[in-house]
């Protein structure tokens, strides 16, 4: 796997294994969660980009016009993946996001009807997802 740092910025991408189908930024404050979620899309045949924080992941967005699907934790410091969302949905308003949580209900006064997939979470669970994100018939 080809890891590239981006010169303005603090984000690397990973080339995927297989044939590209699509480009998603995954974005999480936990380094391990991101690197394994991007190894994970990586070995599907997807395009990862890698983003620690909602600023990054914003960065990413407003550098590239690319982007198929935002994958976001929702529980980060400085930005929550529901203020990213709304933030990179004002960018594209056609951007599939991706809700990631390790928690079963949303904190109360969180109003979010973006999709969700709870953590921990297997890789076919997350491939199943992405594919009707993406409108594509999971295999």
């Amino acid at each position: 796997m080809n890891r590239l740092v981006q010169p303005k910025g603090h984000f690397v991408t990973a080339s995927p294994t297989q044939g590209h189908k699509a480009t998603i930024v995954v974005v999480d404050d936990d380094a391990l969660i991101t690197l394994n979620m991007v190894d994970q899309l990586s070995d599907l045949g997807y395009m990862a980009l890698e983003a620690f924080s909602g600023r990054e992941a914003l960065a990413i967005l407003e550098a590239r016009s690319d982007v198929d699907v935002l994958v976001t934790d929702f529980s980060m410091p400085g930005m929550s993946g529901v203020e990213l969302a709304e933030a990179a949905l004002a960018l594209y308003p056609r951007l599939n996001v991706l809700l990631t949580t390790g928690y079963a209900e949303l904190p109360e006064g969180i109003a979010c009807t973006l999709p969700r997939l709870e953590k921990p979470f297997r890789e076919d669970e997350l491939r199943a997802k992405i594919e009707e994100l993406l409108g594509a018939v999971p295999s």
